[in-house]
């Protein structure tokens, strides 16, 4: 395909913050331009590389990292603070009106806090660092301002990894947590290890005072069984597992998700993870938790078995995509929170939508599919409140949200069996 290089007017920003231009008859998207500026870019297809600035946006901010504008890891760093958070309020309202759903967003809240608390480095070689903007090359970085800074000497720690690890030249994407007992690091791509390469990086683990380093989930090195506090209890995750991107955003989510639950006296937590909802509404009533990772519910019961008054009845293994729970079994719950991965939960929506539950809180990292269940909800009679989203992810395209859905129980609830 041919490259030209032209004028170009952004028009707006697109749900992934780039600027969104036309060309003749097709739309262009340009990476780091904004909103009302015109540039010169160059192009190829719908695909727009930002040359220059000739016209700049009211809202253009000097950015905050040495990095922006070749790192893809920041979308919109030089976007001012105002239109940055009515953007990504924005991507909600859009997400929703695309889907036919009628609800009020309230105002994008700031939960980024001290930092991220997870960040994944990817190496090529020796190279470490982020990916560039549309591309797997990597853009070699020393630091990163959007880091906790006990999460800052991960970056060393990778390099090390990646070094150690050279021979084998595979692409590795090590993921890095900080956790109560310090840095909790999971490498993925490598495949198996050799014995050499297992020594090796025990040393790694050593040299870096690594509270724990796995490839793929395997121990490597347990030098410290980490933690995170959650709530009164502390959860040793699964290595790799998920959590919430700060320490702010989960208790942001969490004080939204107990607020808007606060009158209940049963909930189940769906995709509940290691707790981050559970562990926080056991304190005050009581709980069911099911999520497809038998090692995160592992971690959530024995987190919940060493804090006394937990009113956390049980959690289950159970794969809700392809087992949901079915609306006779939601019964007996008087609420139900649900937080999916990003594909959303479409099959436990539907059983949802059949159920005479009071109340349904659903917390969500992607707008799309959050606004695909939210329609099965209200079709299925349920009045959606108030949307909020939540920023976590500083100056990328993410939102994360949560929203209430409610009705009138249309019989009284029956006790039905809670199966696993």
């Amino acid at each position: 395909m041919t490259k030209e290089t032209v004028e170009l007017f952004i028009e707006r920003l697109g749900h992934r913050g780039e600027g969104v231009a036309r060309l003749g008859e097709r739309l262009v998207f340009v990476p780091f331009a904004l909103a009302g500026e015109k540039i010169r870019a160059e192009v190829e297809g719908e695909q727009g590389r930002l040359l220059e600035i000739l016209e700049p946006s009211p809202h253009r901010i000097e950015a905050s990292c040495p990095y922006y504008g070749v790192c893809g890891g920041c979308a919109v760093q030089a976007l001012s603070n105002a239109a940055y958070a009515q953007w990504k309020r924005g991507l909600v309202e859009t997400a929703l009106r695309n889907a036919g759903v009628a609800a009020q967003v309230a105002p994008l809240v700031d939960a980024h806090g001290s930092g991220r608390r997870r960040a994944t480095f990817h190496a090529r070689g020796a190279r470490v660092g982020f990916m560039q903007a549309r591309s797997h090359e990597i853009v070699e970085i020393e630091s990163c301002p959007l880091l906790e800074a006990g999460l800052e000497p991960a970056l060393a720690a990778a390099k090390s990894i990646a070094k150690s690890l050279a021979a084998k030249n595979k692409p590795l994407d090590i993921a890095a947590t900080l956790t109560l007992e310090g840095l909790d690091i999971d490498i993925r791509g490598c495949g198996e290890l050799s014995e050499s390469e297992t020594t090796s990086l025990a040393g790694v683990a050593e040299r870096h005072d690594l509270a724990r380093l796995a490839n793929h989930g395997r121990i490597v090195a347990l030098r410290r069984k980490p933690y995170i506090a959650v709530g009164k209890a502390q959860v040793s995750p699964p290595s790799g597992s998920f959590l919430q991107a700060t320490e702010a955003g989960e208790e942001e989510l969490a004080r939204l998700v107990a607020a808007a639950a606060q009158d209940s006296k049963c909930v189940a937590d769906l995709f509940c993870g290691v707790g981050a909802f559970a562990l926080r509404l056991a304190a005050q009533r009581r709980v069911f938790a099911y999520d497809n990772d038998a090692g995160a519910v592992a971690a959530l019961l024995e987190a919940a078995r060493a804090v006394q008054g937990l009113r956390l009845a049980d959690a289950y293994a159970r794969d809700l995509f392809r087992k949901p729970l079915q609306a006779g079994e939601l019964a007996s719950f008087d609420a139900v929170v649900f937080d999916p991965p990003r594909a959303g939960a479409q099959a436990q929506a539907q059983q949802l939508a059949k159920s005479g539950v009071a109340r349904i809180v659903a917390v969500s990292c992607n707008p799309q599919s959050f606004a695909r269940d939210a329609k099965t909800l209200v079709s299925g009679g349920y009045a959606l409140s108030e949307v909020i989203p939540v920023d976590q992810f500083r100056f990328s395209s993410h939102v994360e949200l949560v929203a209430a859905f409610s009705r009138e129980l249309r019989a009284p609830r029956k006790r039905a069996l809670l199966s696993r």
